[in-house]
């Protein structure tokens, strides 16, 4: 890349400064009197300006100094115009007058210039506070949420303002005629060193955000993944920490915990039981047909939501049949005492009924050579004296 070589810039003698301003200074008066009335309304067009964009900062700054959620788009939108600098303010009433009165071609190139500055370097501003403010604002008002933000929320806005001043700076030196190609790949490459260098470091803060922002759970929620069962005690920025159920701490990174498929208990809409019965063989069938009808009413009448239950199976010693039905809780301890209440009616229902359980049980027989069946017990043998009493 060749680099252009700067125009030599003509040294200027001590002598020559005096006339130089002199002459400014007449072109200047000159402009002045020969545009006193467009001058006169310019300037009292820049003064009202001035005042509506202050007394706009300052009905902004007290809306978001009384409001009471900073995540609200009424709080964002005001928090942002409340960082409307004087400086810009400034050059946009004076850019009004350089518009409508005429102002010498120096002076006019000059105001452009602080102009083109004042407003890249305020739209600047009024962005990193717009991005930061929905950061928040995505993030929810939860407390727990809110802990975990504020912990990653300086690096957050290190990058932020990082990556919005660089670009205005740009936009700045490329309005200045500056070549900004070797700044723009400078940049660049030391942006892909940094994150080569922290590539760990940054994986797990963004999995943190992501956590933040997408919520497949929050601190206190129960979570399932892989074999773990546990409870989530905090979200950190490079890790989060979660108490099993068995009390031991677990500790894993962000980014390999959403690799994970993870179930959140807590969000469970309802808790789906199972039940499997299994009745002795000689139960009658019309007893038998009854017993879809009893399961019903039991799991109604103890605050359950009945879906199904019928015959299953000829099992190897007793019939099957399948209770299933939901409990309308999110809460396990809901569900345990449910379905506690629920098999202890059955018990007494199926023995109020003649129904017994079944339990694992086997017949053997025993064959003579010639099949004839061979009784497990002694055959009683009948005396002459039997015959007589018969």
């Amino acid at each position: 890349m060749t680099v252009k070589e700067a125009p030599a810039i003509p040294p200027v003698e001590i002598e020559a400064i005096g006339p130089r301003i002199q002459s400014y200074w007449e072109t200047t008066a000159s402009w002045v009197q020969g545009n006193a009335l467009e001058l006169g309304v310019a300037v009292v067009a820049a003064i009202l300006v001035f005042l509506l964009l202050s007394w706009l900062k300052r009905i902004a700054a007290r809306i978001a100094r009384e409001s009471e959620h900073r995540a609200e788009l009424k709080s964002i939108i005001a928090r942002t115009l409340a960082r409307t600098s004087k400086f810009f303010r400034i050059m946009v009433a004076v850019e009004l007058v350089n518009r409508y009165a005429n102002a010498p071609e120096m002076l006019a190139r000059t105001i452009d210039v602080f102009f083109t500055i004042a407003v890249v370097f305020q739209v600047a501003i009024w962005l990193r506070e717009i991005v930061l403010g929905l950061i928040e604002r995505r993030a929810g008002e939860g407390q727990h949420e809110h802990d975990t933000l504020q912990s990653a929320m300086v690096l957050i806005r290190l990058l932020v303002s990082f990556a919005v001043f660089a670009i205005a700076a740009i936009v700045i030196l490329d309005n200045l005629g500056v070549n900004v190609t070797g700044l723009i790949a400078g940049l660049g490459v030391g942006g892909i060193a940094i994150g080569l260098a922290a590539q760990g470091i940054f994986s797990d803060l963004f999995a943190a955000i992501s956590i933040i922002f997408d919520k497949p759970f929050r601190r206190g929620d129960t979570v399932t993944y892989d074999t773990t069962t546990a409870r989530v005690e905090k979200i950190g920025m490079k890790s989060t920490r979660l108490r099993a159920l068995t009390g031991e701490e677990k500790i894993i990174s962000n980014s390999k915990l959403l690799e994970k498929e993870i179930t959140n208990n807590t969000l469970t809409v309802y808790r789906r039981v199972n039940f499997l019965l299994s009745l002795v063989y000689h139960t009658p069938p019309e007893l038998a047909r009854r017993v879809p009808d009893i399961l019903r009413e039991i799991v109604e009448e103890h605050e359950g939501e009945f879906i199904r239950s019928g015959f299953t199976a000829f099992a190897a010693s007793s019939i099957d049949f399948q209770l299933v039905f939901d409990v309308p809780s999110e809460d396990i301890e809901v569900m345990f005492k449910v379905r506690h209440n629920i098999g202890i009616a059955i018990l007494e229902r199926f023995a109020a009924e003649g129904i017994e359980l079944a339990y694992p049980t086997q017949t053997t027989y025993t064959a003579a050579p010639d099949g004839t069946l061979i009784m497990p017990y002694a055959t009683p043998i009948r005396t002459p004296k039997d015959n007589t009493k018969s």
